[in-house]
């Protein structure tokens, strides 16, 4: 499609206002003289009179062809904001008649909403925040109750946040192999079981190090998260080096959380849930997407539901106490009857904590990549979330952190559910950007937050393992920002 831009610059959001409607489209913003191609065009007009601005949308595809029109008066304190603000309402509410569709989310196209309704709140007082979410971003009433819900969950566990908390990322990207729908920097174990071994003892030194460097600066750990990746790829022995490395120079005294990701039920064995068990893992994930074998292949996610069955069993009888399980809405080839038996099989093992994904069709996932994404199916993914919203409150759970990814099938959210005091720690602090987050490994980036204040410092670490194992000590050197830091902070 095109977007035309007449007498302003706000390409940004209005292009995001396309994708909700378009999300397969091209979106085109031609330079001047440049031939527009055929398609949608949505042409977005700011004009600005002497004591007014008149903002003009008109979208036009074959025989749909209308235009909406306002005014904000140029003294308007928040002049810039609210053109952007007007453009984006026209813009929308023309998308709505020419599909027919209307957005649960409304215009709110950032990540997180519930910080959002949080600002607002502090700003005007929750009533008035939750009308102009209402009446300016035009999002649902059942969109506002889940964030007024998730707000007061989360706002019980930031509070137990304090100046000199921190918590520990621990990065493990490989794989056994990559499914469909998946974007993220890691390897998969064919192409990298080599790099592994030599990756799990460079880790260990910046752990070393980076524990060191947080002993000295006197910051108070919170949470460890093992991410990934799939860090149960690694072998029992490996996961031991890791877990007594962080054991041995970190202070775990105040850790309040400590998770690790065995997303693949392909990758559990009883001999790794026991190291876990053995070194106070106190939650872990094990994600079986859907109890639907076909839906599973489809998706080349290699495993079967009766590993899923028999990786949670295994759990149990391990003593793990806390596990979380991840669902997607939205797959390809689910349906809705699929999805709602997968919810109740899931509800009847009675996992601890359930994250609810909806599919988020990015550019360097194979499904996008081969078209096998299917947007059509938008109705019935919202479907799915909405059971979902019903089922896991019957069932004992709240929400307690949610977060929204582009390119979402029906343009729904991510929720974390789970039952009380069991809610996932570092999943709302890291969404949140609650307090300093230091990252080890490949991929990781540590996220240096200033108390008191939204500013943030980051710091990268290598994206892929082959740069990393080939130059820990350039990682090393890095985590050096991390004294600077708090160096600066504290005079």
């Amino acid at each position: 499609m095109v977007l035309l831009l007449q007498g302003h610059t706000y390409h940004f959001e209005l292009q995001n206002i396309c994708r909700l409607f378009l999300p397969q489209e091209k979106i085109v913003i031609p330079q001047e003289n440049e031939e527009i191609p055929a398609g949608v065009v949505a042409n977005t007009c700011l004009e600005k009179g002497a004591e007014q601005t008149v903002l003009t949308c008109r979208l036009t595809l074959a025989d749909f062809d209308e235009e909406l029109t306002q005014t904000v008066p140029n003294t308007h304190p928040e002049y810039r904001d609210e053109c952007e603000l007007v453009l984006c309402e026209l813009l929308y509410r023309l998308f709505v008649k020419m599909c027919g569709v209307t957005q649960d989310w409304g215009i709110v196209t950032g990540v997180r909403p519930v910080k959002l309704l949080r600002r607002l709140t502090a700003e005007m007082g929750e009533e008035k925040a939750l009308s102009w979410l209402r009446d300016r971003l035009l999002v649902s009433d059942h969109k506002l109750e889940l964030c007024r819900n998730t707000l007061a969950a989360e706002d019980a566990l930031l509070s137990l946040s304090q100046p000199d908390s921190y918590s520990l990322y621990v990065s493990i990207p490989f794989c056994p192999t990559r499914c469909d729908y998946c974007s993220f920097v890691s390897q998969t174990v064919t192409r990298a079981a080599k790099l592994m071994p030599e990756y799990v003892e460079l880790l260990a030194q910046e752990l070393t190090y980076t524990g060191k460097l947080a002993r000295e600066l006197g910051l108070r750990l919170e949470t460890v998260y093992f991410g990934g990746g799939t860090p149960t790829t690694l072998s029992a022995e490996q996961l031991y080096c890791l877990t007594e490395t962080v054991a041995k120079h970190f202070d775990l005294s105040t850790v309040r959380e400590y998770t690790v990701e065995a997303g693949r039920p392909d990758t559990v064995t009883e001999e790794k849930l026991r190291v876990l068990k053995a070194a106070g893992v106190s939650r872990i994930s094990i994600n079986p997407q859907t109890l639907n074998n076909a839906v599973l292949t489809h998706i080349g996610r290699r495993h079967t539901v009766e590993q899923f069955y028999e990786a949670f069993d295994t759990a149990r009888r391990c003593g793990h106490e806390n596990i979380n399980t991840d669902l997607i809405a939205g797959l390809p080839t689910d349906t809705y009857e699929s999805f709602c038996g997968t919810l109740d099989g899931i509800v009847g093992l009675s996992p601890e904590s359930v994250t609810v994904h909806t599919l988020s069709m990015k550019r360097a996932a194979n499904l996008t990549l081969q078209k096998r994404a299917d947007y059509r199916i938008g109705d019935e993914a919202a479907r799915m979330v909405s059971r979902t919203a019903e089922v896991l409150p019957q069932a004992g759970y709240r929400s307690y952190y949610l977060y929204r990814q582009s390119r979402t099938v029906g343009n729904q959210e991510n929720v974390g559910w789970a039952r009380a005091g069991y809610e996932g720690l570092y999943n709302v602090y890291i969404m949140d950007e609650t307090h300093t987050i230091l990252g080890c490994g490949a991929g990781a980036v540590s996220k240096l937050k200033q108390p008191g204040t939204d500013y943030l410092e980051r710091v990268f670490n290598y994206k892929f393992p082959y740069e990393y194992n080939a130059d820990i000590s350039e990682m090393l050197k890095r985590k050096d920002a991390v004294r600077t830091f708090y160096e600066r902070l504290r005079g």
